[in-house]
């Protein structure tokens, strides 16, 4: 069973910036595409943006120009640098990859945007 650490979470103002990681305990995590999601209350999760093998990244438009995915194999760690943050990205963020069919979630990382 993969299972998926995310950290990096907290309450940060308007415009300001945090860098999420999640640890993949697997030791093929370098030929997986990993993903981001995010979910707040009430709503279904949402994918924010993933990163191929090769380190090609993409996202959703609502987060582009602010967010980055970025990937670490060495260390099994895959990040979203968030900046010009707004109060809509507030939400409990998670990493996953399709590789193992979404089964199993780690505990996410809040991250909530108030002023």
């Amino acid at each position: 069973q993969v299972q998926f650490v995310e950290s990096g979470g907290g309450l940060v103002q308007p415009g300001g910036s945090l860098r999420l990681s999640c640890v993949v305990s697997s030791s093929i995590f370098s030929i997986y595409p990993m993903d981001w999601y995010r979910q707040t209350p009430g709503k279904q999760r949402e994918w924010v943006g993933g990163i191929s093998t090769r380190g090609t990244a993409n996202c959703i438009d609502s987060v582009k120009g602010r967010f980055t995915i970025s990937r670490d194999n060495a260390k099994n760690t895959v990040y979203l640098q968030m900046s010009s943050l707004k109060p809509e990205d507030t939400a409990v963020y998670y990493c996953n990859t399709p590789a193992t069919g979404l089964t199993y979630w780690g505990q996410g990382t809040q991250v909530t945007v108030v002023s």
